[in-house]
């Protein structure tokens, strides 16, 4: 028999939704027998898994310890890369309930395949190896990514490490009362800020149609634009995610005739294999690079309106450098294209 005792993080969740993560590999239909036979009772009574957990609540489990464990997940893949090592990311901020991470292009957001290492599994690694979390607690609550970023984005995605943080950056993620920046290199010369309207629409091959009026499964899209500097018949772009879409940006910008440096599936194959042999240029240019807390109702205490900053990559930096743009950190410091929208923004704890 094994006791759990809730306290303040599990607090005001259904007890079948913690029983699921507590034993994530359990079939769902084997926890709700457990609860009608009561080999799973909570406070000492009979339960259906309907009922909101409090703190002190006791979930007593009927169960040996070897059925607990099998349906128990094991630790990450990811562990296997060495407990020792340093983290392939870089963390820009960390409270007792969220993180921010600088993901580095070619990773992965959350696995795609069963067999796949993404960032969620590296960030419960390395949770779990520096004792910031244990196996006991890992049963209890799985921290997990709150936004994605495409395998060759790289930048800021938010993570949840208790039940309130998850609840919280979802909240403001849904609402949109964050503030999302992007930096890109895009082909064409851009000489004046403005902002991009339309509809997005998933065709087969997982990519996205940019259209001028609403039609059938399209979503409504908005995307701002600031130039930055310009050189060889490129521009450096500032962008402001208004809306969320997957592939919003890359197609957005594509449709106008700016598509990003780089990118193999909104981009010109010619102008990308030009990079690829200059600068040895995988991926594309797309930086997640500024995220603003909201700055009213904001459910994280003393972060109201706080901005967080994550440094570009070197093989950004190698680009822009070649290609004669001048790139400083200073820029991420400033006002938003006049809006108003800065804020004190942190440097990454980990540099680049």
């Amino acid at each position: 028999m094994r006791e759990i005792h809730i306290g303040e993080q599990e607090a005001g969740q259904r007890l079948d939704k913690f029983l699921g993560k507590y034993m994530g590999l359990a079939p769902r239909g084997f926890l709700y027998k457990m609860l009608r036979k009561k080999n799973i009772t909570l406070n000492g009574k009979k339960a259906d898994g309907s009922e909101k957990l409090s703190a002190g609540d006791q979930i007593r489990l009927f169960l040996s310890d070897e059925t607990v464990e099998k349906f128990t997940e094991s630790q990450p893949r990811a562990a296997a890369a060495g407990r020792e090592a340093e983290p392939p990311f870089s963390v820009i901020y960390e409270d007792q309930d969220i993180l921010l991470l600088n993901k580095p292009w070619g990773m992965l957001t959350q696995k795609a395949r069963p067999e796949d290492v993404s960032l969620n599994e590296y960030m419960v690694s390395w949770l779990l190896n520096t004792g910031r979390l244990t196996k006991e607690g890992l049963r209890r609550q799985r921290p997990s990514v709150c936004n994605r970023l495409d395998r060759n984005t790289s930048g800021i995605v938010t993570a949840g490490i208790t039940l309130r943080g998850l609840q919280g950056l979802s909240e403001i993620l849904k609402n949109r009362s964050c503030q999302k920046w992007y930096y890109a290199l895009v082909w064409g010369e851009v000489s004046r800020e403005y902002t991009l309207k339309g509809y997005l629409r998933k065709e087969a091959g997982n990519k996205a149609e940019i259209l001028a009026r609403p039609e059938k499964d399209a979503r409504y899209i908005e995307t701002a634009c600031r130039p930055l500097d310009k050189a060889e018949g490129c521009t450096l772009l500032e962008i402001h995610l208004i809306t969320g879409r997957s592939h919003q940006i890359r197609a957005h910008l594509s449709a106008e005739g700016h598509f990003i440096i780089g990118d193999s599936k909104y981009g010109r194959q010619e102008i990308n294999e030009k990079f690829e042999r200059r600068f040895g240029l995988k991926g594309q240019l797309l930086h997640a690079g500024k995220f603003i807390m909201p700055r009213q109702d904001c459910p994280f205490p003393g972060l109201e309106g706080r901005c967080f900053r994550a440094p570009l990559e070197e093989r950004f930096r190698r680009v822009l450098t070649g290609i004669g743009i001048s790139w400083q950190e200073e820029i991420f410091d400033k006002d938003a294209g006049g809006r108003g929208e800065g804020g004190i923004c942190l440097p990454g704890n980990h540099g680049d």
